[in-house]
C-alpha cells in the first residue's frame, strides 16, 4: 500500500544496485536481439528526447526508453515524466 501512494505522490526509492544491472542487462539483451548498436540506440534515444524537449521539460532523470518485443513485434515504449509546457516552441530548454 505504501508503495502505491509513493508512486503515487512520485517519490519512489532509488533502485539498489541489483536493479539497475538487471535492468541494463534486459536492455542490452533486447538491443541485441533487434540489432540496434550501443551508439544508435543512445543516438535514438538523444535525438527523441531533442525534439520534445522544444515542447515539453521534461525531469531528465526519470526518462525510460525502452524496446519492448512480443513475439514478432517490436515496440519503442517511452516514460518520459512532464514538468510542464513550454510557452512557445523556441523557449530554450533549462
Amino acid at each position: 500500500m505504501m508503495e502505491l501512494i509513493n508512486r503515487l505522490l512520485g517519490r519512489q526509492p532509488s533502485p539498489g544496485s541489483k536493479d539497475v544491472a538487471r535492468e541494463r542487462l534486459r536492455l542490452v539483451l533486447v538491443q541485441d536481439r533487434a540489432s540496434i548498436a550501443p551508439s544508435l540506440w543512445g543516438a535514438l534515444k538523444e535525438d527523441l528526447l531533442a525534439v520534445i524537449r522544444r515542447y515539453l521539460e521534461v525531469d531528465e532523470d526519470a526518462v525510460d526508453v525502452q524496446l519492448e518485443r512480443e513475439g514478432e513485434a517490436m515496440a519503442l515504449v517511452a516514460n518520459i515524466p512532464v514538468r510542464r509546457f513550454r510557452r512557445a516552441a523556441g523557449d530554450n530548454p533549462e
